[in-house]
């Protein structure tokens, strides 16, 4: 039923869009509906019908893999988060969540590192490389940290001041991909950085100026940098986070990890690479 509601709303949008007039019995759509329920035989063949439910609830199958005491496991994404289901032999019914065995070691996580996590930290690497982010720090550092930042956010500035002697050591780039989620103002003065004839200074002098308030609006500017900083905003929102900061790094093993909010204690050290620069 939710499916034949769901071709209706798309056959509608569809004969809007393209301005054409067509009968609801036309082949076009007879063969729309015979692909559908083709492709739901299909996937009928091929999930059990617990899957199938989360299927429907928004989870993206990713892969297979078997688990312990006969179950079989679906490594899924949902709203950007992977997430893990166990299904019972018989089929009919199944777990979401994490495996335990016996002496408490989490049979999970290496799994959905693997299949789901891994895999998509690296795309989320490649669509950061191609951002529109700002360098701070020299090119030669041997560390890139890409941190979304509002222009308004207070522990985005914290987070900058903690990693100055990293930067000034040349240790540690920060790329910095400006976002609009916080206030009314973030757009504009996140554009007017964008969309500046020098990001890079522009940036500094915002982080400089950051307690009165950052940088001043320059229309012409934000005119310039407005498409940018909302495809930022978009990227963001698209791999499901929330906050500012929220930074991405690559460990000493080359593990791309994702840290939300202002690093603590030694996590700033291991974000860095390396000791605090003397």
């Amino acid at each position: 039923m939710k499916r034949s509601i769901l071709l209706s709303v798309i056959l509608a949008l569809s004969l809007t869009a393209c301005g054409d007039e067509q009968p609801k019995d036309s082949q076009a759509e007879k063969a729309m509906e015979q692909n559908q329920e083709q492709g739901a035989l299909e996937r009928a063949k091929q999930y059990p019908a617990p899957i199938e439910s989360i299927i429907d609830q928004g989870v993206e199958i990713i892969d297979t893999f078997e688990a312990p005491s006969g179950l079989m496991g679906y490594a899924g994404m949902m709203r950007g988060k992977p997430i893990a289901i166990y299904v019972t032999k018989d089929k009919k019914h199944a777990i979401v969540g994490t495996m335990i065995d016996a002496e408490g070691i989490n049979l999970t996580s290496n799994v959905m590192d693997e299949l789901v996590e891994g895999p998509r930290m690296e795309r989320v690497w490649k669509e950061l490389e191609g951002s529109a982010w700002i360098a701070d720090g020299s090119d030669d550092a041997p560390v890139v940290i890409y941190t979304f930042t509002d222009t308004n956010c207070p522990y985005c500035h914290k987070f900058r001041e903690a990693a100055d002697p990293w930067i000034k050591a040349g240790k540690v780039q920060f790329r910095h991909i400006l976002v609009a989620i916080l206030r009314q103002s973030s757009a504009s003065k996140g554009a007017t950085i964008l969309g500046s004839d020098d990001p890079e200074a522009m940036m500094q002098k915002h982080h400089e100026a950051f307690s009165q308030g950052g940088v001043e609006v320059d229309q012409k500017a934000v005119e310039k940098g407005q498409v940018r900083i909302q495809l930022n905003t978009n990227m963001m929102q698209r791999f499901g986070f929330g906050a500012t900061p929220t930074s991405f790094y690559k460990d000493k093993d080359g593990t791309i990890k994702s840290v939300q909010g202002m690093p603590q204690g030694d996590m700033l050290e291991e974000m860095m690479g390396s000791p605090k620069p003397e």
